[in-house]
């Protein structure tokens, strides 16, 4: 029996030493550090997730944490894309969670290719409490309410100044709105316009089973 427990966990490391490395050479070192990066950035996210009080899991109301779920990084799923600005930045109604209506103005969009693919994530322009403006990616895709959370997921986004700059779209850095983790919160909701005809298997899965 005593061999048993030693043997059995020098199998198991044997083998997640294989699968790293196998993974390792399918990727070129610059992929594979960012990949670490990824994989590092998240294990800080776990940290601010359980520690922090203001976090969704301890700001109102303690929710348990036991680590954000995610697909494997995957470089595949890094863009390059420009901005296409709408001409008629008008306000739509967006609803949230708890039934109420928001206005955001649909600013334009930003497309990509994936696999020969056209596609595109839309951006959107919102007006904070304090009268700030600040921008949003939102979207559904062909992973939704399987593998990730049903209401959709988010993307953070900085507007640059520049109209011709080069933006990164990161699915790796995809997040889940803090009501995925609580009913206490109230997040936007995607719009049939915002779903990607795309599994996009990247980023944050479901919190909740």
């Amino acid at each position: 029996m005593k061999r048993k427990k030693i043997i059995i966990p020098i199998i198991v490391i044997m083998l997640l030493a294989i699968v790293i490395f196998n993974r390792s050479n399918n990727y070129t070192p610059e992929e594979v550090e960012y990949i670490k990066s990824i994989e590092d950035t998240r294990v800080g996210t776990d940290v601010h997730m359980k520690d922090d009080p203001n976090s969704p899991f301890n700001y109102k109301g303690k929710v348990d944490f036991h680590g954000l779920n995610y697909f494997d990084a995957n470089p595949e799923f890094v863009f390059e894309s420009k901005i296409i600005e709408y001409e008629d930045k008008k306000d739509i109604a967006i609803f949230g969670t708890k039934g109420e209506e928001r206005s955001a103005a649909r600013f334009g969009f930003l497309p990509f290719k994936k696999d020969g693919n056209d596609y595109k994530v839309n951006l959107y322009e919102n007006i904070g409490k304090d009268s700030s403006v600040y921008y949003s990616i939102w979207f559904t895709d062909k992973t939704t309410n399987n593998e990730t959370y049903g209401v959709g997921r988010y993307l953070s986004f900085e507007l640059d100044p520049n109209k011709d700059h080069i933006y990164t779209i990161d699915f790796n850095l995809a997040f889940n709105p803090y009501c995925a983790y609580s009913a206490d919160y109230s997040c936007a909701i995607p719009s049939k316009e915002d779903y990607i005809d795309l599994a996009i298997s990247a980023g944050e899965k479901k919190y909740h089973d």
